[in-house]
């Protein structure tokens, strides 16, 4: 089963700018990843990582079937956007919620542990392909089901 794990950018519990720590601490924070996502990889759960750039360069598009219309970011508050993700091939969604757990753990300031919530969403197989799959999707999807 492929899971996605979904990054928040800090929403945390130190919300402080990254500007703010010190070398150490960034390199720490880094390091952390480096290593989980090492595991991760060896393990053979890992299949991949992405970094986002800030919603600042984000843009969203719109379009009736004619021209595109194309409008630039920032959308939502600061505190609620998605930094990255990674995408986990496990066994179980237990074993995505653990490793959930292990992102959510990253050391922020002073070594703490940022506790970035961290959204466990899991990969659909295949999307519906009629009307009664998609009602039967959005009714999961809405939590009715």
């Amino acid at each position: 089963m492929r899971y996605l794990l979904g990054v928040d950018f800090r929403a945390g519990v130190d919300e402080s700018p990254m500007e703010e720590w010190t070398p150490e601490e960034v390199n720490a924070h880094l390091g952390y990843y480096g290593a989980l996502n090492a595991e991760l990889e060896a393990s053979g759960e890992l299949v991949q990582t992405v970094i986002l750039t800030g919603p600042d360069l984000a843009k969203v598009v719109r379009s009736d079937g004619t021209a595109p219309v194309v409008t630039d970011g920032p959308f939502a508050e600061f505190k609620e956007w998605l930094a990255g993700y990674q995408i986990v091939d496990v066994g179980s969604e237990e074993r995505a919620l653990e490793i959930a757990g292990l992102v959510s753990a990253v050391p922020g300031r002073g070594g703490v542990p940022t506790q970035q919530p961290i959204q466990v969403r899991r990969l659909m197989d295949d999307g519906p392909s009629d009307a009664t799959e998609m009602a039967a999707f959005l009714d999961t999807a809405q939590g009715t089901r």
